[in-house]
């Protein structure tokens, strides 16, 4: 059925080609994931934002598992290419700053993909969830350690341990800024910087725990 224009003309409204509306879908899916979360979120909102019945979405995508897969694949891509990429910088300090920066940059810009990634821990559709992107970043960072404990005369054995510990660190942090938004991205990097880096720089070998067994 067409529009009315401002001079009550009727007119055909353009019809959406198919990639145009799994764009549009996936659009309107990711807006309510963030805001309800997969289990709140339903079939009937996701068709009654786009103005759409209900078989559209199936059509696309079988039901909201499918859009929720796609949304959560499209994010983690993201954000694993933001990390990766800066992660390619030189030198083990870099690496870190430019990581930690690129994951608070991402939690600034695409802060609706980061509520979706955050919000529900399990993943209906099999793609992911936040601890398996953990994961994924934590890997990338591993080879980094593996260098660096090797150099300083670390069990390189015990680096993915670290790069988990990292990579959690700044995963963390970046859900808690996302709530205060202070201070600005620049100084919560410095500090996770600080944090990790200075930490790394005087690791003991062999760590004991002080406290003693009762």
């Amino acid at each position: 059925m067409g529009a009315v224009d401002h001079q009550g003309v009727r007119t055909r409204r353009k019809r959406m080609t198919g990639e145009e509306r799994r764009r549009q879908l996936v659009g309107i899916g990711r807006e309510l994931f963030a805001e309800r979360g997969f289990a709140a979120t339903s079939v009937e909102e996701i068709a009654a934002r786009a103005g759409v019945s209900k078989p559209v979405v199936y059509e696309h995508f079988g039901g909201k598992e499918g859009v929720y897969a796609v949304v959560v694949d499209q994010e983690m891509r993201i954000l694993v290419d933001m990390v990766s990429e800066a992660l390619g910088a030189e030198g083990a300090r870099n690496k870190i700053e430019k990581a930690a920066l690129a994951l608070l940059r991402y939690v600034e810009e695409h802060t609706t993909g980061f509520l979706v990634l955050t919000r529900d821990s399990h993943v209906a559709s099999g793609t992911g969830s936040f601890a398996s992107l953990i994961n994924d970043i934590a890997s990338q960072v591993e080879y980094i350690m593996v260098d660096e404990f090797d150099q300083r005369g670390y069990d390189p054995v015990l680096a993915p341990m670290y790069a988990q510990a990292l990579v959690g660190m700044w995963a963390l942090t970046g859900q808690w800024w996302l709530e205060v938004r202070k201070p600005k991205r620049e100084v919560v990097a410095a500090h996770l910087v600080n944090l990790a880096w200075n930490g790394l720089s005087n690791l003991d070998p062999k760590p004991r725990l002080q406290t003693r067994r009762r």
